[in-house]
């Protein structure tokens, strides 16, 4: 497989090599179209001025003169009508020309060989070096009559100047190479260094950065790299400690139930420690079982592709029957539950949001002091609804309160058992509150109490 290194020279190779042959093209078809007869014109005339020059000074030798015409940059034919000829400005590389275009220039008429010179593809006419592609005038010497042919001498006209600049184009071309050659190496190094970084995160290994420092669509693309790489290693972690949560919860309540089966094998056992041994394994399996509900219910919610159905929710009549749901409870504790809210309207899943309510309900009856208060407050404010849930339960503190919310965080880890906590409850509440759109707050004083704070959408 080919490189994107090589690649790249290859392309930029092929570009410039074809566009080369193009721009030859072109000018060779300009050339043909325009050019030729031009030059064929330009020449003539040139070619006229030598016979005027030669007619006007009979006394100079006509070789003499032909010699001064062909060192100042011209090949020169002449001939006569005895089928003499004679070369002059150096020799020409095809010398054949028909008999009868000496004849006709002999006549009188002129040649446009350079006009009428056949097309070709790769090698314009102006520098076929053949007698054909010339220019042919009369000249009349000393009574006799000649046919001139001229042409440039392509040769001489690559003076000092002409290879100069022929090797300007050569170093031009030469370093551009080159420098084509260090900036692709330059533009593919990125890539490179993300290719690496691909490896690395392919094999689970988020650490380190990428020294990218461009501002271009790769130095984007690199930030947008590292941000992502940055995300997994967060949600590596995360799941790291998801994993390591979720054994240690199933591990113990196993354990237990594992060990108290054990115990009550004992046919020496007490009918009343057969009772409460019995009893405690009956608990360990409740948390057992709600721990592997809560678990299900958070990975339908991180299920982005799961869309429950949406339609109007009073969040007072949701709440209403929790409290009904819970009653016993409250009076179980004595507790001072308290009630003011209009009938707020939102958008939502009813089974996600009553969900929301029994959770938190369930925690301010929980974690709340024997003869305590709940109050339950909800308004209206701009295009949002409040519910705030206030107890006057064991409370937490500022530490507690800002990682309430995490997944199996549970602020006193003695209580567990006694509480039957999972710490997923408010991870819950977070995930379906934000699932419509609102954010959940908390407030929290060690021995005072815990507000919930819930804000959702209007209808």
């Amino acid at each position: 497989m080919k490189s994107l290194y090589s690649k790249f020279v290859v392309v930029t190779l092929a570009i410039m090599v074809g566009s080369a042959t193009l721009g030859f093209l072109l000018v060779n078809t300009y050339y043909h179209q325009q050019l030729k007869e031009q030059n064929d014109f330009k020449n003539v005339g040139i070619a006229q001025e030598m016979v005027a020059f030669i007619e006007k000074n009979p006394n100079v030798p006509l070789a003499e003169s032909l010699e001064v015409f062909g060192s100042s940059g011209y090949q020169l034919f002449l001939t006569n009508d005895k089928g003499e000829s004679t070369f002059y400005g150096g020799p020409f590389r095809e010398s054949s020309l028909p008999i009868s275009i000496k004849k006709q220039v002999l006549d009188g008429d002129i040649y446009h060989g350079m006009r009428d010179y056949p097309k070709e593809t790769f090698v314009t006419g102006f520098f076929s070096n053949e007698l054909k592609n010339t220019v042919g005038v009369p000249v009349t010497y000393n009574d006799e009559r000649y046919a001139l042919f001229i042409r440039p001498n392509i040769k001489l006209l690559f003076t000092e100047v002409h290879v100069l600049l022929g090797g300007l184009a050569a170093a031009m071309i030469i370093f551009s190479l080159l420098a084509m050659l260090i900036v692709a190496r330059k533009m593919i190094q990125p890539i490179t260094v993300l290719t690496e970084a691909t490896r690395k995160m392919a094999n689970e290994r988020f650490d380190g950065s990428i020294a990218i420092s461009s501002k271009d669509e790769i130095g984007q693309l690199a930030t947008s790299f590292q941000l992502m790489a940055d995300r997994l290693k967060e949600n590596d972690q995360v799941r790291k400690d998801f994993m390591s949560h979720v054994s240690h919860d199933f591990q113990s309540p196993l354990q237990n139930i594992q060990g108290y089966a054990q115990l009550l094998a004992d046919e020496s056992l007490t009918q009343t420690d057969r009772v409460h041994y019995a009893e405690i394994v009956e608990l360990e399996s409740k948390r057992l079982s709600a721990l592997t509900k809560q678990l299900l219910y958070l990975t339908s919610l991180d299920n982005e592709s799961y869309q429950p159905t949406v339609e109007s929710v009073s969040i007072k009549e949701q709440i209403e029957r929790t409290m009904r749901q819970n009653e016993w409870r409250f009076e179980d504790l004595q507790l001072d539950v308290r009630m003011d809210m209009p009938n707020l309207i939102t958008q939502g899943n009813p089974d996600m949001l009553m969900q929301v309510w029994e959770n938190l309900i369930t925690n301010a009856v929980k974690y709340n002091q024997p003869r305590g208060f709940i109050q339950i407050t909800g308004y209206e404010l701009d295009d949002e609804l409040h519910v705030t849930i206030k107890d006057s339960g064991i409370g937490m503190t500022g530490e507690q309160s800002e990682k309430a919310f995490d997944r199996f965080y549970r602020a006193d880890l003695s209580r567990t058992r006694e509480k039957e906590g999972t710490g997923l409850g408010l991870a819950i509440v977070s995930e379906i509150v934000k699932r419509h759109r609102g954010f959940a707050d908390i407030e929290s004083e060690l021995g005072v109490g815990t507000l919930i704070h819930i804000t959702l959408p209007k209808l």
